[in-house]
């Protein structure tokens, strides 16, 4: 994987050809903690995925790191302290990880495990929008319940939640580190007159996996809803995360006479919100992210944005959700507002698609400068 070193002011090429960087994260408020797992991808690209014992050519094929990385990256190409509170193991995967971490000035604070290694997946692309995935666990999804009790965030951090943290054991230590920190609900502004959290001093972020929400624990579930946290996703991920708590919706979704799926955003972003109550923002790729803000903490009742995206050439073969999700929490640790956040979130999404690995497929996150300058330029054309 390209190294890459990174600043929010300046750019300079390295000698792979990968933008290399410097930052600097004393001008952020708060910081971004991650309790998202991390593993190895093997990414291959074959002619086609083969039955049980057949066979494939694979034209090309690369190593990247996967999994909460590149929200991790993302968020530290930001200028924000960024750290990795999750499991890290031992071996030749997790020096592929560590070595990463050093490359992009991502801080590791979560426990290392001494006695495996930390996960592979081989993902097989035969270039149709869909990946097959084998997935060997390691390390990361091998927490325990007290995995996360050294954590402690601070007034104006972001704790980011991924929901490849929520269907296996490290997900006892989500559960154990959330009610934790809920006996602190006090401390944080107390409760409302329906027993609901005001808020806690800081933000929490969780982007749900529409493939594994269904098999989350109905307690953890429960317990991630009534904190109130910032949910962010795309719409596979939304009419799941709808699915599951039983919110009604258009299905199937109905496609628009020029493809477009659009139409039925506000039904689905109002009805999230109106059940999770809590701010939701669903990204929709190049049309860019629809945002639904409650009129006042734990309200079922708020008011729908629609962001637009920024046009772009895509070359990616793989999502842009983390350096979507990674921009959001980095912007909100510098004390941005939710719609900026977002704004700035979809500029450099639309970067990233479109200087993604020539290998892997893997979008390259921007800087905050070049994000910004994007911003400008969209909205220098809209005065003209």
């Amino acid at each position: 994987m390209s190294a890459s070193n990174e600043n929010n002011e300046n750019t300079a090429s390295g000698a792979s050809g990968t933008p290399a960087f410097t930052h600097d994260a004393s001008n952020a408020p708060g910081k971004v903690i991650s309790l998202g797992e991390v593993a190895v991808n093997l990414i291959m690209g074959v002619n086609t995925i083969p039955q049980p014992g057949g066979f494939s050519y694979a034209e090309n094929a690369g190593t990247g790191i996967g999994g909460s990385f590149s929200t991790l990256q993302a968020s530290a190409r930001m200028g924000v302290r960024t750290e990795h509170a999750g499991i890290i193991g031992n071996g030749p995967w997790a020096a592929m990880i560590r070595k990463a971490f050093d490359d992009e000035g991502i801080v590791h604070t979560g426990q290392d495990r001494l006695d495996e290694d930390s996960g592979l997946r081989v993902l097989l692309s035969d270039g149709g929008p869909r990946k097959t995935l084998i997935a060997k666990f390691g390390a990361e999804a091998h927490g325990t319940f007290d995995s996360f009790d050294e954590i402690s965030p601070e007034s104006n951090d972001v704790l980011h939640i991924s929901g490849n943290t929520l269907t296996n054991r490290t997900a006892s230590a989500v559960f154990a580190f959330m009610r934790r920190e809920d006996e602190h609900w006090s401390d944080y502004g107390g409760f409302d007159e329906n027993g609901n959290p005001r808020g806690h001093r800081y933000t929490i972020v969780i982007n749900p996996s529409g493939a594994v929400i269904g098999h989350v624990n109905e307690q953890l579930i429960e317990t991630l809803v009534l904190d109130r946290p910032i949910w962010t996703c795309n719409k596979r991920e939304a009419r799941a995360v709808a699915l599951r708590l039983g919110i009604p919706i258009t299905d199937p979704e109905p496609v628009m006479v020029n493809g477009s799926t659009e139409a039925t955003m506000p039904e689905l972003i109002e009805g999230l919100g109106e059940v999770l109550k809590a701010p939701v923002i669903i990204r929709t790729g190049a049309g860019g992210a629809w945002l639904w803000e409650p009129d006042y903490a734990g309200s079922s009742e708020g008011s729908i944005t629609h962001l637009p995206g920024y046009a772009t050439k895509a070359t990616h073969t793989q999502s842009a959700g983390g350096c979507h999700t990674g921009v959001l929490c980095a912007m909100l640790a510098r004390g941005a507002d939710l719609e900026e956040a977002v704004e700035v979130a979809n500029a450099a999404s639309s970067i990233a698609v479109s200087r993604s690995d020539t290998i892997t497929g893997e979008p390259s996150c921007p800087t905050l400068l070049e994000a910004k300058l994007l911003i400008a330029q969209q909205m220098e054309l809209a005065r003209e």
